[in-house]
């Protein structure tokens, strides 16, 4: 059997986890290669993966539409890491005859990583810190969180991780989703509101919703419109939630106090794309999820699942 790991970035894959349950496989050893680079153009992506039986996609970094996934013969397995892979056709795979299945995940990172952010943005840490280095000294003056209003789009896994977190700090935390209940919100301390309501009151907004139609381009240009002049903005779940096109003109007229953004609508972020340069940013390259603790739930799942489609046993499968 022929491996292929995909986007393995820090290549850190082989050694987040054991593989010799794969690679030392009594009688039928696997072979395993990592992909450091990134591929997204489908006819490249489809003569790279040619070779191999089984594929491991790193979250959504490769997408397997049906025209890849149609244009494989010899693949007849898919492992995911996460529980979830909306880049993934998996009609097109049942129909193909290709198992597709994921692991287990972590919330603590993302979340973590969301505060990382806001924190940043709040005390203005780059440019301070960039201006230690230069031989400067204290050039802004830092926004406070304690008594202020954390808005949360969506209070699942990490949205209620990032409130309880607002709420260490002291602040009022107010959340929206389409179906969240104020019985759900009050559970954990939290009031829930309308979008518009969250979108006005808060003075920190951060995205944790789910990607689907329904939230595709959530914050447009009346949605930013509603938002405090001086509000931050972060968004560590789907580039596409906020309307990007939107989201620089805002900026470039001086509306809103900071942007933090770790995902975006094409990953990774093109070298000439207007995000790069824009005012009152910070930007990371889809950090949420890349940690340790993470990466060995990952890939120690990634290897039960191939050792368990070598030895027929149940599948996590999507």
């Amino acid at each position: 059997m022929r491996i292929a790991v995909l986007d393995d970035y820090q290549g850190v894959a082989l050694t987040s986890a054991d593989w010799s349950p794969v690679t030392d496989r009594p009688g039928s050893p696997c072979s395993v290669d990592v992909f450091r680079d990134h591929v997204g153009e489908p006819d490249a992506l489809v003569r790279r993966l040619a070779p191999y039986d089984a594929v491991v996609v790193m979250r959504e970094r490769t997408p397997l539409p049906a025209e890849v996934l149609g244009a494989l013969p010899r693949l007849r397995l898919v492992v995911t890491t996460g529980r979830r892979n909306p880049s993934i056709d998996l009609a097109a795979a049942a129909a193909a005859d290709i198992t597709v299945c994921g692991t287990d995940s972590l919330a603590t990172a993302p979340a973590e990583l969301t505060w990382a952010l806001v924190l940043g943005l709040a005390r203005r840490l780059v440019p301070e810190a960039t201006g230690v280095r230069e031989g400067g000294w204290q050039t802004t003056v830092g926004r406070d969180l304690a008594g202020h209003t954390l808005g949360l789009l969506g209070l699942g896994r990490i949205g209620s991780q990032v409130a309880a977190v607002g709420q260490a700090f002291g602040m009022d935390v107010v959340a929206w989703s389409r179906s969240l209940t104020p019985e759900r919100a009050g559970a954990v301390g939290v009031r829930a509101a309308s979008l518009d309501e969250v979108l006005t009151a808060s003075d920190v907004v951060s995205v944790h919703l789910v990607l689907a139609e329904s939230t595709r381009g959530l914050l447009g240009e009346r949605e930013l419109a509603l938002m405090r002049p001086d509000a931050l903005l972060v968004n560590t779940s789907r580039g596409p939630i906020v309307d990007e096109v939107a989201l620089l003109a805002a900026l470039e007229r001086g509306h809103l106090g900071g942007v933090g953004l770790d995902v975006f609508d094409t990953e990774p972020l093109p070298a000439d794309h207007p995000l790069r340069t824009a005012p009152r940013t910070l930007l990371t390259p889809h950090l949420g999820y890349v940690t340790h603790d993470v990466y060995a739930t990952f890939f120690g799942g990634v290897v039960e699942d191939l050792t368990a489609y070598l030895d027929g046993s149940p599948l996590r499968t999507l």
